[in-house]
């Protein structure tokens, strides 16, 4: 995938800005005329724009609940701040990571399979250096990781991931848990190489410096969930509360509105010629018998059937029952 930089060429973008080398207008920009996409249909996307959408405001959320964790562990500002959430494949994630780096696994049930939490050498050992004692400046040398190292970087990364838990919590009650611990991205045989994921890439300002940090999601770990993925689905979620005080005022509001309710004692049809020879006195036949059941009519509709008596000095009528239930006959 074309537009996935390694963490090499990121890295080298990074120094030579901060050298002044290179200046952010002299940044490769794109062409203002539309570009034509290739699709490759033996790798559909199979996340849609509202999946995303969603991800992307779980994880903006997410990233401001560990700038605030690790603001607290490194006793410094730390401003994390999402990318870009986009699919590619698990072969071109793991292209697009260094050599070594940390790769923590782990499961987030009700989420299938396995979830990837990569942290790359130049935040690991920053961290790793103001935990110890240093002040996190300066330039690291790319090194392989020391077992301290992974222990120390571990334990950073597991209140990481259970902060997972908070960010997730509007759409879906995960349960994060650490299954391992890997350094070398090509070993970590997890997924097919064509397998879909979701990329979600974070930048940490950490002082003066600037890294990232990645989570990938498996399409397979989402896919008995992506119902709850639509961001309409979300909201009503978290605003269930708020609906419902809603339909209670609709409710008393409509109790209280007036109403036409006739009683059909029955009809007739006559013709013009017997209109017209119409008197006081005369009695038209209807076409229900005294014993039939009539209708209550709701604003024009026929709505229930009831029996005609009277109630004191007044006439009423009885409801019998609801039109839709094809009451037919009452003897």
């Amino acid at each position: 995938m074309a537009d996935v930089l390694s963490q090499s060429e990121i890295d080298a973008l990074l120094a030579a800005l901060s050298a002044g080398e290179l200046s952010p207008d002299e940044m490769p920009k794109e062409e203002d005329k539309q570009k034509v996409k290739p699709y490759d249909f033996r790798s559909p996307q199979k996340f849609s724009k509202d999946h995303i959408r969603t991800l992307e405001l779980i994880h903006d959320n997410y990233a401001r609940i560990i700038s605030n964790y690790l603001t607290a562990q490194v006793r410094n500002n730390v401003k994390v701040k999402i990318e870009s959430v986009q699919q590619i494949t698990y072969e071109e994630f793991i292209h697009s990571v260094p050599n070594p780096t940390i790769l923590t696994v782990f499961k987030m049930p009700p989420l299938n399979g396995s979830v990837l939490f990569e942290t790359n050498p130049q935040f690991v050992f920053q961290v790793i250096d103001v935990l110890l004692g240093g002040n996190g400046i300066g330039k690291f040398k790319n090194r392989d990781f020391t077992d301290i190292d992974k222990n120390i970087i571990k334990v950073v990364n597991a209140g990481l991931i259970s902060n997972l838990r908070l960010a997730w919590e509007d759409v879906l009650e995960v349960h994060p848990e650490i299954e391992g611990l890997e350094t070398n991205p090509a070993l970590n045989q997890t997924l097919a190489p064509n397998e879909p994921v979701a990329l979600i890439t974070f930048s940490v300002e950490m002082g003066k410096s600037s890294t990232f940090i990645n989570i990938c999601i498996p399409y397979l770990s989402i896919e008995k969930v992506l119902d709850k993925l639509v961001v309409q689905y979300w909201f009503q979620e978290s605003d269930e509360d708020v609906l419902q005080e809603s339909r209670e005022k609709l409710r008393e509001r409509l109790n209280i509105v007036n109403i036409k309710l006739t009683a059909v004692l029955g009809t007739a049809q006559i013709t013009v010629n017997e209109f017209l020879r119409l008197g006081v006195g005369d009695v038209v036949t209807l076409n229900e018998k005294t014993s039939s059941p009539i209708k209550l009519v709701v604003e024009d509709e026929p709505y229930y059937y009831g029996k005609p008596g009277i109630l004191g000095k007044n006439m009423g009528v009885q409801i019998l029952d609801i039109i839709d239930k094809d009451v037919e006959n009452y003897g």
